[in-house]
């Protein structure tokens, strides 16, 4: 069952402004090591950079509780994103028995990021 959905969507060119002002201070700031080597092997990594924004966009709207840029990321399985979370966010999301699914697409001037996350059956069991 659907608990909430998310959607963000973002402006490369704003991510490209972002970076070219504050450099490696914003990739430190806003994205977890992760994020930022898979961005980097492409030959432009502000879209790739973009989505992952518009992802933890997407995520904090379905989250009741605020949260920091590196509680949440983009992580990959095989060509597959998907959500990681900081050890306090996952161990709600267990204890609730939530599951958040993930869908990015970016395209010349922006980046989407759309966010369920899923009810499996009962909470704490």
């Amino acid at each position: 069952m659907i608990r909430a959905l998310g959607a963000d969507l973002v402006e490369i060119a704003r991510v490209r402004r972002l970076l070219a002002r504050h450099g490696e201070r914003a990739l430190r700031r806003l994205f977890a090591e992760e994020e930022v080597a898979y961005a980097l092997r492409h030959q432009d990594p502000v879209p790739s950079l973009a989505a992952r924004l518009a992802a933890k966009e997407a995520f904090q709207k379905c989250w009741p509780e605020s949260l920091s840029w590196k509680e949440v990321w983009v992580g990959m399985e095989g060509k597959r994103p998907v959500l990681r979370f900081a050890p306090r966010v996952k161990a709600r999301l267990e204890a609730e028995n939530l599951f958040a699914h993930l869908s990015l697409s970016h395209e010349k001037s922006h980046a989407l990021a759309v966010v369920v996350l899923e009810a499996r059956g009962p909470a704490g069991g």
